[in-house]
């Protein structure tokens, strides 16, 4: 089974939960493909050399000095860094954009109802499962950013738990998967202050409730629809759990 592991952009901020967390993912046996966000220091960066950033409902709008600046943050620092750092492990690892072999296709967004710029939308077919899937067999885990092309050229980026998803599910055409979300919280709680409100498992009734009550909200929704899409597409595990649990059973089971 290839485990697709995605890690959040606040652990990428934080700089031991990040090492913690390479040692652990590096120490997965088996085949395995990471996904990484981008943190703030795109923000960061953005500020120093003045480029305005705009947030909508939490998405970066993504124009043409945004785009340069994520790329030269997400597929350069950010990708080279996390890559090193598994290479100390002694995980043989590759840092890729979806340009990269032409790994990850994507298409930009429509400009309505919201114009976000350069950012792009995955569809499973978009995804060389073949090419990846080469990698991975030999031994080779694929260090994917959120940095897509469209086949004509232009870069765009995008959300990365919708990479890692679309990964998992294009994977399944050779191999079983599994699908791990890793943050910065210990799963999907009820009480988002309380580390012991965790939810064991949500299913589609208990999620529909979930939502009605306000206990997920925000940036949780795409995750859990995310991962909702992804086991109905073929791959047999999603979880969503702390980056120091990769390697421990604990964490919320999305299940059918």
């Amino acid at each position: 089974m290839i485990k697709v592991v995605k890690i959040g952009g606040n652990v990428i901020d934080n700089e031991a939960a990040l090492e913690r967390f390479v040692a652990d993912f590096a120490a997965l046996e088996g085949e395995k493909v990471l996904v990484h966000g981008g943190g703030k220091l795109a923000t960061r960066l953005a500020e120093k050399l003045e480029i305005p950033t705009t947030m909508i409902d939490g998405r970066r709008v993504t124009d043409r000095g945004t785009l340069d600046v994520v790329t030269m943050v997400y597929a350069g620092l950010v990708n080279k860094k996390v890559v090193a750092m598994l290479q100390a492990a002694d995980c043989n690892a590759i840092g890729l954009s979806g340009a990269d072999g032409g790994a990850i296709r994507a298409t930009r967004r429509a400009a309505k109802p919201i114009d976000f710029g350069f950012v792009g939308d995955i569809a499973v077919e978009g995804v060389n499962a073949q090419f990846i899937q080469s990698l991975t067999s030999r031994g080779i885990v694929p260090v994917f950013c959120s940095i897509m092309h469209d086949g004509e050229g232009t870069l765009l980026n995008c959300n990365a738990d919708s990479v890692a998803s679309a990964v998992a599910v294009a994977l399944t055409q050779v191999e079983q998967t599994e699908l791990v979300f890793c943050f910065e919280k210990a799963g999907v709680m009820r009480d988002v202050d309380d580390p012991g409100s965790v939810i064991a498992e949500i299913r589609p009734q208990s999620y529909k409730t979930l939502l009605a009550d306000g206990v997920v909200n925000k940036g949780m929704i795409p995750k859990i629809d995310g991962a909702f899409r992804a086991l109905e597409s073929g791959v047999k595990v999603v979880t969503i759990k702390h980056s120091a649990d990769l390697n421990r059973d604990c964490g919320t089971k999305i299940m059918l």
